[in-house]
């Protein structure tokens, strides 16, 4: 009831949104996220499933041009058995631990070495690691630990000279999992694992398998609304892959990130096969975005249309929050545009504020702003939803449909020129 009376507000503030295309958003997320798809990842293709289902719902929609453009990847997964025990107390995969993306399969019980933090000193641990009573343990300590002390965790994560079977990094609730680098198998694994579950433990047993998969073959959905004009078009891009799977029975539903941004091309391409623009409208769904925006870099590498002919392009990313604050990140050709949106948002009060945030590689405008194409990505930031994202509880009991309607007004009234 909650979602149903959120979005009906907003709706009174965004009069252009129809209830129809309201409904058919809604649908979308709710279906990407479903056990359908299993977190949209590679292990189960789940990934090709979905993007069979993009391109059917972007020809529904009644979009004039659905086209596949396909690309491979080299990615790890973890398809396969899921278990930890710490002094015989077996662990949730995804709730009480998670593996690093590059990890190797690991099997087997060994012995605990804790890191000293307080003193801190790297030659004294690396000389107790080369005693024959310290070999084969899994080295535990704090990860922003690990992360001020890079050079030294990176050795023993990676030199098999040091005789530590693995890493264990501590992390508190609620624990993440990656793929950003998921492209190639580390020597050792790392497990990120709560805090309080290794506290004083003294033995751990694992029985995990990875599975890597070379050349993947994952795509590009991409939908085009003619317009009135064919020589500039307006872009949207949001990606709808996900984390996929950890182990056989935990998968990451990525309802917020990104089934949310997604819906919206849907929903957005359907709005104006209904009411042609000016402009062309094309809608790329990318792969490949939680594997370092590959499908993004891929498009801009090979693109369907020229990039100049780009007048701007809107990154939706994460937008299934309720932040009344809306997170921008804008290209500096964007500028004059993100002005332009400021304005309109001042006039129509859609959002609180249109923060700027500074330039990442942290969505798929990245690879477009680097082309020079003016760009912007609408990302929600701190709402209620936002400290799940990333793990098995970003679903749709969580997700809040009220940004859609919002970012719909702004965008369409950029676009119209209203």
């Amino acid at each position: 009831m909650k979602k149903v009376i959120f979005i009906l507000l907003s709706l009174c503030l965004v009069g252009e949104v129809s209830a129809q295309n309201a409904d058919n958003y809604e649908r979308i997320v709710r279906e990407l996220g479903s056990a359908r798809f299993q977190g949209r990842g590679y292990a189960k293709d789940g990934v090709k499933k979905a993007s069979r289902f993009l391109a059917n719902e972007f020809r529904k929609a009644g979009a004039d041009d659905v086209d596949i453009q396909p690309f491979s990847i080299d990615i790890n997964t973890f398809p396969g058995k899921m278990k930890m025990s710490v002094d015989g107390r077996r662990l949730k995969p995804g709730d009480d631990f998670s593996m690093r993306e590059f990890s190797p399969g690991v099997r087997g019980k060994y012995k605990l070495y804790f890191i000293d933090t307080l003193s801190y000193d790297s030659d004294r641990i690396f000389s107790d690691l080369s005693r024959k009573e310290n070999e084969n343990v899994f080295v535990v300590c704090d990860f922003w630990f690990t992360y001020k002390h890079g050079k030294d965790f990176k050795r023993l994560q990676s030199d098999t000279s040091v005789a530590n079977a693995g890493l264990i990094l501590t992390w508190d609730a609620p624990l993440k999992f990656y793929k950003a680098y998921g492209e190639k198998v580390s020597a050792k694994p790392v497990v990120w694992v709560m805090s309080d579950l290794v506290k004083g433990a003294s033995n751990v047993e694992f029985d995990i398998e990875n599975k890597f998969l070379p050349a993947y073959q994952t795509s590009n959905v991409i939908a085009k609304v003619d317009g009135e004009r064919h020589d500039s078009c307006y872009v949207f891009v949001a990606h709808y892959d996900h984390l996929g799977n950890l182990g056989r029975r935990i998968w990451f539903p990525g309802v917020n990130d990104n089934a949310s941004g997604t819906a919206a091309l849907v929903a957005i391409a359907g709005h104006y096969a209904k009411n042609r623009p000016q402009f062309d409208i094309v809608c790329i769904a990318v792969s490949g975005e939680e594997a370092n925006l590959r499908g993004s870099t891929y498009y801009v590498e090979h693109p369907t249309i020229s990039l100049d002919r780009i007048k701007y392009l809107f990154d939706l990313d994460m937008i299934g929050d309720d932040n009344p604050v809306q997170y921008c990140e804008v290209s500096e050709p964007g500028n004059a545009g993100f002005a332009k949106m400021q304005g309109i948002n001042a006039e129509k009060g859609y959002f609180r504020e249109l923060r700027r945030g500074e330039l990442a590689a942290n969505s798929d405008h990245w690879p477009f702003a680097l082309k020079g194409v003016p760009c912007i990505l609408f990302e929600n930031e701190s709402g209620s939803n936002f400290p799940y994202y990333h793990t098995m509880h970003d679903d749709w009991s969580r997700v809040e449909l009220g940004t859609y309607p919002k970012i719909f007004g702004l965008v369409t009234d950029y676009i119209s020129g209203k």
